[in-house]
């Protein structure tokens, strides 16, 4: 049994999570592919006798890897989408961040993570992303968010103009510090600080959401995702900031780029009892008020 692990980097301070993790993914008898930058920061941390490989990028995940399992925060996980894509292999993400919305076991629970990976025991939950479309530009390679497409200034003093057509027909022009397009999962994200609603993961919609927009009766909009948006953007300097969940470039004035529902989802692993609204109370804090 094949089991991959991605992290973004290593400290002091998670050096007795990490050791744990491959010691229980050794005694639950899987072989090891790690993502080789972590790997060589950590390879003294193996247990004798583990089995255990590298892999670079996408390339290196095929259909013997039964799961890849990340540590880190909820940009770790974010970031391992890029080397998934749309393979099938299941995510399951072990938080060593501060909210974790989609890692969903923390640092106690490293063993029953271990175990549920090489045994399969986990739930599944099937996560839309959203496409983005535009011709050349940085994201060729990977063009895919599993949270939000976010749109935003470059300067710091003046707004952009975003101007936004549904299925063709004008929907707003947008004056403001930038938009977030999110999916269903990306609604616990950037677009909720920004004052957009929270989804349920399975629902068949995309969160159109400005940030500090200029008309005060301007505010989020919930559309179905069977909808495409085509966006242009204006700005008086010569360029604006693109980000895809944590990957961000510059895109010159005037860049015409189209947003819709991507062709395949991303399959999340959680405990049987980690339900999504289970997650919403725990990680929001709701009824901490003693009044509930």
């Amino acid at each position: 049994m094949q089991i991959a692990i991605f992290g973004r980097s290593f400290s002091e301070g998670r050096a007795q999570v990490i050791k744990e993790l491959y010691k229980s993914l050794h005694e639950a008898g899987a072989d090891l592919l790690v993502i080789e930058p972590f790997l060589k920061s950590t390879a003294g941390m193996l247990p004798e006798g583990a089995r255990v490989k590298s892999f670079k990028n996408a390339a290196g995940l095929d259909s013997t890897t039964a799961c890849l399992m990340t540590i880190g925060g909820d940009g770790t996980l974010l970031e391992a989408v890029t080397l998934i894509r749309d393979s099938g292999i299941p995510v399951l993400g072990i938080n060593t961040g501060r909210l974790g919305f989609l890692a969903g076991f923390s640092q106690d629970e490293i063993q029953m993570a271990a175990q549920m990976a090489v045994s399969g025991s986990y739930f599944i939950d099937e996560r839309s992303l959203l496409q983005l479309e535009m011709t050349g530009g940085p994201f060729q390679d990977f063009p895919f968010a599993l949270n939000d497409i976010t749109l935003h200034k470059k300067e710091s003093s003046t707004m952009i103009t975003v101007h936004v057509r549904l299925n063709g027909e004008h929907l707003n022009s947008y004056w403001a510090d930038g938009l977030i397009v999110a999916s269903p999962t990306g609604s616990t994200g950037y677009s909720l600080s920004c004052g957009g609603p929270i989804l349920m993961p399975e629902s068949p919609n995309i969160i159109i959401t400005p940030i500090a927009p200029h008309n005060l009766n301007v505010r989020p909009l919930v559309i179905t995702d069977k909808h495409q948006l085509s966006i242009d953007v204006e700005v008086r300097g010569k360029n604006f900031m693109l980000a895809l969940d944590s990957r961000s470039a510059s895109l010159p004035a005037r860049s015409k780029i189209l947003v819709s529902k991507a062709p395949f989802t991303i399959r999340l692993a959680r405990k049987p009892d980690q339900a999504f609204l289970k997650t919403l109370r725990e990680k929001l804090m709701w009824g901490i008020d003693r009044r509930n």
